[in-house]
This record gives structure tokens, sequence and C-alpha cells, in this order.
């Protein structure tokens, strides 16, 4: 991975002529990333394969980018600061995130006496790099994720993007790269801000598609995370660092809609004041359980059993759902299939059990409801109905299975059969008893 001038296109003479995006209405005109078994390939799988075509065409050419005499952040000359914003680096260790073609690192070992050391996950822009720059002194190239790598090494004093975080999840670089910085650690990262065809950042934490296009080759398609300056300063500050300023940098006679953001932060001396959680992806989980209550209400006249439309006897009881206690779902249930009415603090959940059901986890969560209001009936729109009492010592054959279970994790001593579940009490210690009165 290598800066983001490697989206747009270059005036003839640079490193690489004839680059440049494809809009999203076009790409149909381009071949997709196959999927892998089982799935879709992840984004940084598509970003390194690309970069490693990309990396390997650049090496067929013998495509080098010389040394440059000033450090830029931008694909333009002389257009916002120079190296001067990491501060004084002599004799200082610094990362060098996606060093591509390796001309950065030299450029600052050179002429400010830096240690460099280079971290790319392309084999082949590895292989650029070292084809014409191994053995510089204070320079190191290292090849495989940054992520991986940081985790390993010792802290540096600095360290600096220039375009290659986007090409990164940032929940995934952004921790390592505080815990690979020393304590006030300057760093700084060029960004995408608006690509060549003016698209602007996005308001989500979410990769999107932008294309390469190559001169005689087919198109590379890559995912970045073009995020807008708002979003990366909450990431930054979420996960350790502190954001000095965020520079929006344009083309200096305005010939081109492209627009790059220079992040200047600091990593601060200590962890977050809280720990960050995130989902693993954007994507919702694939559906594989179903979570059940089902409710124990026994009362003197017995226990409380309705007849599903489908012909077993039950509980009341159904799914929870989203951001509902188990106690909730219990008093919702109940009212819903019976008109009974309880307060969550009358409800005792006893425990969770699992089993499968044609390859679906089923976790049901029994209950004991010690209070309530009202008289049970049917109710309209419900599956379970014709609600009536039973005893203990007298229950009927045709109990649903979820029911029979959470019986017996109840009362163990009830002659009830059922296929197995495991159950998990609550409560440490043995399962819930009840006494004689039926009372726990």
């Amino acid at each position: 991975m290598t800066r983001p001038s490697r989206i747009r296109h270059e005036p003839s003479g640079r490193e690489e002529p004839g680059r440049r995006t494809v809009p999203p209405q076009h790409t149909h005109l381009i071949k997709r990333t196959p999927p892998v078994e089982g799935g879709t390939v992840s984004v940084e799988d598509v970003n390194t394969r690309a970069w490693t075509v990309y990396g390997r065409r650049q090496l067929a050419r013998s495509c080098m980018p010389p040394v440059p005499d000033r450090l830029t952040w931008t694909p333009w000359e002389a257009v916002g600061p120079g190296a001067e914003v990491l501060g004084d680096i002599a004799g200082r260790r610094l990362l060098d995130i996606g060093s591509g073609a390796g001309h950065h690192a030299v450029h600052l070992a050179r002429t400010y006496g830096a240690h460099v050391t280079g971290v790319e996950l392309s084999p082949t822009q590895h292989g650029r790099a070292v084809s014409v720059h191994a053995g510089v002194p204070d320079v190191e190239y290292v090849q495989g994720d940054v992520v991986g790598y940081l985790a390993g090494a010792e802290p540096f004093d600095a360290a600096y993007a220039i375009g290659t975080l986007a090409f990164i999840d940032p929940h995934r670089a952004l921790p390592a790269l505080r815990d690979g910085l020393c304590a006030g650690a300057p760093l700084i990262l060029s960004l995408l801000h608006t690509d060549l065809h003016g698209r602007g950042p996005s308001a989500e934490v979410a990769p999107r598609e932008q294309m390469i296009l190559l001169r005689d080759d087919p198109p590379l398609p890559t995912r970045m995370w073009v995020l807008a300056p708002q979003l990366w300063e909450d990431l930054l500050t979420e996960y350790g660092f502190r954001v000095e300023t965020i520079d929006l940098l344009r083309h200096p006679e305005g010939s081109s809609p492209v627009v790059q953001q220079l992040v200047r932060a600091r990593r601060l001396p200590g962890r977050p004041a809280r720990i960050s959680s995130r989902p693993r992806t954007t994507r919702p989980p694939v559906p594989h359980a179903a979570v059940g209550v089902g409710a124990i209400v026994l009362g003197e006249q017995g226990l409380l059993l309705g007849r599903h439309r489908r012909g077993t006897l039950e509980l009341p009881g159904g799914t929870v759902e989203a951001g509902e206690s188990f106690e909730a779902a219990v008093v919702r249930e109940l009212f819903e299939e019976t008109g009974l009415t309880a307060r969550p603090a009358d409800v005792s959940p006893l425990g969770t059990l699992v089993d499968h059901v044609g390859g679906v986890l089923r976790v049901t969560v029994g209950a004991l409801v010690r209070s309530w209001r009202g008289q049970p009936s049917t109710r309209p729109d419900e599956s379970v109905g014709d609600w009536a009492w039973h005893h203990l010592d007298d229950l009927p054959d045709g109990l649903f299975v979820c029911s029979a279970q959470i019986l017996t994790a109840w009362r163990p001593d009830l002659p009830i059969e059922h296929t197995p579940a495991h159950f998990t009490p609550f409560a440490q210690g043995t399962p819930p008893r009840t006494g004689p009165d039926g009372t726990l």
C-alpha cells in the first residue's frame, strides 16, 4: 500500500501515469473479486490483492519513484507542510505505515538522520523497496501486517502514513498504533477526503469501493475508509490520541476535485478513560439461534397451561425481543397470551436451557412468576389459548418440549419425558427446588 495518489490521475512523468478511480456507476465494467468458500473476500484481502497486482506491474516495468527532496503529504508539490510536522526526528525511530516503494523512508533517514522502519503488507510493493533501497543506512523494510508487526515491536517515537491508513480498518489499526507508539509520540496521517469524482467523505465508519485504473491494464478494485474529519477525530480520541489539527489540502490551482486531509495527532500518556467496544463488521451476524422465555405460573388451582393451535400444551412464553431483559419478556408474553399482568420484580428467572432443533441453537429461559393480577383468557390473534390450571401431580400428556424442559429444570422430580437440554442455573449451586406448597 502506498499514498492516495495511487487513486488519482497523475501528470506525465510521475511514478504511475494514467491512474484514476472509477465512479460507482461504472463498476459494472469491472470483474468482481470472487467469493471464497463460505463467504466473501474480506476488505483487507481485496486491498492486499490489488496492491500485490499493482506492485507486480510496477516491478515488471521497473517503475520506481525517485527519493524526494521534500516530504509531501499530497500528490502536489509544495502543498502543505513537510517533514517538520513530525517534530525533531534526528536519531528517533519512525514507523512508515504502508511504505510502498520505500522512497519516503530513505528521504527521512538521509535528510533528518531518523531510523525508519517501513512496514508493507503487499509482497510485491515490499519487493520494489528492497530491490532499490536495500542496505540504505538506518532504513529497514518489513513485509507484513502492521497490526501484527506492532504487537511484537518496541514502541516507536513517531509514525506516519501517506494515504495508507485508509486501507485498514481503523478499529484494528488505531489500537495497535496506540500500543505501538511511545507516550507523546506524533501520528501524522494523510487521508483522502474528496476523490477524483467529487465524492466527499462518509459519515459512517465503513469502507467504500474505489477503483484504480491503470493504463493498458484492467482496473483494480480496492476498499477504503474515506471518513469525515470529525469521524477520524472521534476514532483517534476513542483509541488514546489527542488530535491537534486536521487540515484540508487542495490543488494549488483548483484544477482537481481531489481534497486531502492532513491529520496531526499525538499519543496520550495513558489508555483511554473508557474501554471501547465495537462490532466485528458492519454486516449483521448470520442467524443461528433462537432465544425464548417460558413462565411458570403456579397458583392454588395448579399450573397454568394453554393449548397451541398445533395441539401442544405449554407454558405462557415466547421470543425475547431486542433490548428486553428476560424478566420484561416474561411480563410482556404473559400479558399478550393470557391477559395476566405482572411486574418484572415478580419474575425470578431460573436459568438457561440449551438444545438444538434443525441445526438452530435454541436457548430457553425458564422463570417463576411469584405474583400476578387478573384471570387468564384466550387472547385474539395469539397462537396459544384455552388456558387452564393443572395440578402438578396430574399433568397432561403432549407438553411442548421447551415447557417440559423448563418444568423439569425447576422440579427434577416431575415425571416428564423430553429431549435433553443443557441447563445452567442463574444462581450458584444446584437448580432451584420447591417446597410442598409449590413455592420456591
